[in-house]
């Protein structure tokens, strides 16, 4: 036990220096904490900075709010100030105003080794870089510039519910509590309530209309004191902290300057009425509590077991935590618990004292006041409770089952006739050993008890048998006294010694079962995908820990009567209970305990979300500690489990939700511009013939009717490629092949296109002997003519297109359609095959719908071929690759 708490105290010391490593080179934050405003925070901070700079230390005010307190504003006096940045400020209603803010940039630009900034929970203005003044402070502290700053108590935001309470007001601008893990010192600037409350009726806090209306809310005196009271406790808390790491960096053991609690109890006649004196003194002291018993790895009684239980349950509803502590030294469990949770007081019960232990300083308060000198000792004593815990003494405490017994005169009387065979075969005089192991594999297997008797019975064989004269307990040598004395010392140290190691054993196969069952629950919890397989992989583990049946039922309805367990009315009554109030219910507990299962709340956020049900086998009378500790710990791995896979399917959400949104604005963007527009240009020309028809010669009107004509079948190719796109998406395109000549596929697709653009130039480079192909002839010449579209848009005026075809040596059919434009970005290359996805500058531009690729590379990705995007020759101007496998028909390859 001296060995893990040694290796305790060296992980807290080795957690402790990489905390102080990993602060190292950030800068370091002091905080000047209040109960209200006006106790003189700003004042305070002013004060330290004059201090600061008399020093040498390079000081910088960002931002300090005197309020127009004369005295304040003196100390600004011969200290710099950074000026106000001035972000317009434009309300929904009204018109704009320039307001003043804390320039962030200009003071990591200035980047001195302090600065102040006042007023840590204030709210930034909108535009700023951060929302709340204390996202500027972290960045400061990121950059490695100290940061001095004032808060007041009711901005923290873990005591924002504490606040409304007190005096009603629910406090808006708050503060995480995170914030001050930065924290370096804390500066308690307190005030008592009456002078804080003549300071605002002087009007040095407010002026006197808002003085007079604070009075009568939030500045009463029995909220100020309570405020106050708050405040001292933060501090508190915060010192207590620092201690205690610096304490654990120098391998020393925690010392705990917050004032907490721990009793012991052993479950013989008096744990529930400490648990009772316990909770009244934690009351007084208001501070936190915890029950702990000791299991030294020994066979437990039943009687006290019971009695310990009733005790964890009482404190449990009492407000208390309970733990259950494994080693063979209760001093060493006490002391190990103490320094873990920082306790400061041990409440103990007054114990049967043995006066030969007491003699030697051996008792438990002995060795606690010896040991503990840096923990108050209470012992709790009545003399009910001495006179019940004698008697429990001697009907359980003492008492051997047959069993041990037996062992111990078994392996007497085997020592014996081992003994016997070695000395008449083998020679042997001394005999001792074989005695000895006899006690240690007595102390192996049983209690100390029973290795003492073990030990006492070889001493009386080895001696009535060996020792001369024989059969006999006369001893005639003298040097036969004292082998005979030292075999008995020996027997017992070897006893003592086997059954600590016992108990040692036994207490860490305890803690490694319910590690185990802990780490498989988490791998399991880990890989769980969704809520079904969380819980499945919950339920299987809870049944496989308790040897028992186990269900997870999430949800506020009530259980199923029927399904893979039968549930009673009872039990639902229970399992109600327990999610409505977040306790456990049922069997073992005090609420519905005629019920068969035994329901934990899963506990997310605060709130039940769920219920997990146990049900033990029916000669199960009772629940142990480590069983019920197991099931709440694994209860409450699976509520995080739950809380995850939640958060995890909510983004998922959100970023389906979020891909919709955009492809659908997309697609209205695509259908309100670039459909607009030929339809805009049909109509114009429609309309003018319809006009100035009598009045046009005959070549205006043949123009206007191409004008109609070119306008509606740009239109009708826009809406082909969304009924392309559609029939995509919905895997409705039927692949109908023949046999169709690359340089006509190329030519028809070419010829279609100079019918819209006339002015388009093309370089065709076809191979000499290319074989037709076996494709959809109308979806690779779509495919294709997408494509060339989408070079000749990009080419610059009388630059031709290249396209070249050609056989790989693979057997696949590559075509490469090559344009002199802008290109595109690297990065943006693989975008550009996705539905509606435009660039500013390469071949897919702003013109279009950003369907044309996305269409080509579906196509062609149905015949089995590929679509890539790669840089022109000499980096200039962008290369679509097609490629297409060569294939036969059935027939044909029959």
């Amino acid at each position: 036990m001296t060995d893990s708490r040694s290796a305790a105290l060296r992980q807290q010391q080795a957690d402790a220096l990489i905390g102080e490593l990993q602060r190292q080179g950030a800068g370091r934050l002091t905080i000047f904490l209040g109960m209200a405003p006006g106790v003189g925070k700003t004042y305070t901070m002013l004060s330290r900075a004059r201090e600061l700079k008399r020093r040498g230390v390079d000081v910088v005010i960002g931002i300090a709010e005197t309020h127009g307190r004369a005295e304040t504003q003196a100390l600004l006096d011969d200290l710099e100030v950074l000026p106000r940045q001035r972000i317009e400020y434009q309300p929904v209603e009204g018109r704009g105003r320039l307001l003043e803010e804390f320039d962030l940039d200009a003071m990591l630009a200035r980047k001195p080794a302090v600065a102040l900034v006042d007023e840590l929970a204030h709210r930034n203005v909108p535009g700023s870089r951060h929302e709340r003044r204390w996202q500027d402070v972290i960045e400061l502290l990121d950059a490695g510039i100290d940061v001095y700053t004032t808060i007041n108590i009711q901005h923290l935001e873990s005591l924002n519910d504490v606040v409304y309470r007190i005096t009603g007001v629910r406090v808006s601008e708050t503060v995480p509590d995170v914030v001050f893990d930065r924290l370096r010192d804390i500066v308690l600037v307190d005030l008592p309530p009456r002078e804080l409350i003549e300071r605002l009726q002087q009007g040095k806090v407010y002026v006197p209309e808002q003085a007079a209306q604070a009075l009568q809310a939030f500045f009463s005196p029995s909220n100020l004191s309570a405020l106050r009271e708050l405040a001292m406790q933060t501090a508190a808390d915060r010192v207590d902290i620092d201690l205690r790491e610096a304490q654990a960096a120098r391998g020393l053991p925690g010392v705990s300057l917050r004032r907490q609690v721990m009793v012991a109890i052993d479950g013989r006649g008096q744990s529930e009425y400490l648990v009772r004196v316990a909770r009244r003194i934690a009351e007084r002291r208001d501070a936190p509590w915890t029950v702990v018993t000791v299991q030294g790895g020994g066979a437990t009684n039943e009687h006290a077991q019971l009695e310990t239980d009733r005790a964890f349950a009482l404190a449990r509803r009492l407000g208390g935590e309970t733990a259950v502590l494994h080693g063979p030294s209760i001093v060493e469990a006490l002391l190990d618990q103490a320094g873990r949770i920082g306790a400061s007081t041990i409440v103990i019960g007054r114990t049967r004292e043995r006066p030969f232990a007491r003699m030697f300083n051996r008792t438990l308060t002995q060795q606690l006041l010896q040991r503990g000198a840096h923990y108050e000792l209470t012992i709790i004593s009545t003399p009910e409770a001495r006179a019940r815990a004698r008697r429990t003494l001697r009907q359980v405490g003492v008492k051997l089952t047959g069993t041990d017994l037996g062992l111990a005169f078994v392996a007497a009387a085997v020592a014996t006739g081992v003994g016997w065979l070695l000395e008449r075969y083998a020679g042997l005089e001394d005999l001792s050993m074989v005695f000895i192991v006899a006690v240690v594999v007595v102390a192996a297997r049983t209690r100390m008890t029973a290795a003492v008797i073990a030990a006492t019975l070889c001493f009386f064989a080895y001696n009535f048998f060996f020792i001369e004269p024989r059969f006999t307990f006369y001893i005639g040598a003298r040097q036969g006294v004292a082998t005979v004395l030292l075999f008995l010392v020996a027997a017992l140290v070897a006893g003592r010694l086997a059954a600590k190691l016992r108990a040692q054993v036994i207490a860490l196969r305890a803690s490694n079962a319910h590690a185990t069952a802990l780490q498989t629950l988490g791998r399991q919890l880990a890989s769980a995908a969704d809520i079904g397989q969380v819980v499945e992989a919950g339920r299987v583990a809870l049944q496989r820990s308790i040897d028992g049946d186990a269900l997870l039922h999430l949800g506020d309805d009530p259980l199923p009567r029927e399904g893979a367990f039968a549930v009673s009315d009872m039990d639902r009554a229970a399992a109600d209970w327990a999610r409505r109030h977040g306790q456990p219910a049922g069997r073992f507990t005090d609420t519905l305990a005629h019920a068969d299962w035994w329901f934990l709340p899963l506990m997310i956020g605060g709130k039940a979300a769920g219920v997990i049900g146990l049900r033990l086998p029916e000669h199960v009378s009772r629940l142990d500690a480590e069983q019920r500790r197991l099931a709440e710990a694994m209860a409450a791995d699976i509520a995080e489990a739950v809380v995850r896979t939640r958060l995890v399917a909510d983004l998922e959400n959100a970023r389906v939700t979020g891909e919709t949104e955009r492809l659908r604005s997309a697609l209205l963007s695509s259908v309100s511009h670039d459909l607009r527009t030929p339809l805009a240009s049909i109509i114009g020309a429609a309309g003018s013939l319809e006009s100035y028809s009598d009045s046009m010669n005959a070549e205006d009107r043949r123009a206007l009717l191409d004008t109609i004509r070119m306008e509606g079948e740009r239109l009708d190719r826009y809406i082909q490629n969304l009924l392309d796109m559609t029939r995509l998406g919905h895997g409705g395109l039927t692949l109908n092949r023949d046999w169709i000549g690359v340089d006509e596929l190329i030519g028809s697709a070419v010829g279609r296109l100079q019918r819209y653009q006339p002015e388009a130039r093309f370089q065709l480079g076809i191979a000499d002997g290319l074989k037709p192909i076996w494709v959809h002839p109308a979806l690779v010449e779509q495919a294709l003519f997408n494509v060339i579209e989408n070079a000749a848009k990009f080419s610059p005026p009388g630059v031709p297109v290249e396209i070249e075809a050609r056989d790989t040596d693979d057997g696949l059919l590559r075509i490469d359609v090559r344009d002199q434009g802008p290109g595109i970005p690297e990065e943006e290359r693989e975008r550009i095959f996705d539905m509606f996805f435009s660039v500013e500058r390469g071949d897919s531009g702003r013109q279009g719908t950003g369907l044309g690729l996305a269409i080509t590379q579906g196509m062609v990705g149905a015949h089995g071929g590929s679509v890539e995007a790669l840089p022109g020759p000499g980096g200039r101007g962008t290369t679509i690759r097609i490629t297409l496998p060569r294939i036969e028909p059935v027939a044909a390859r029959a």
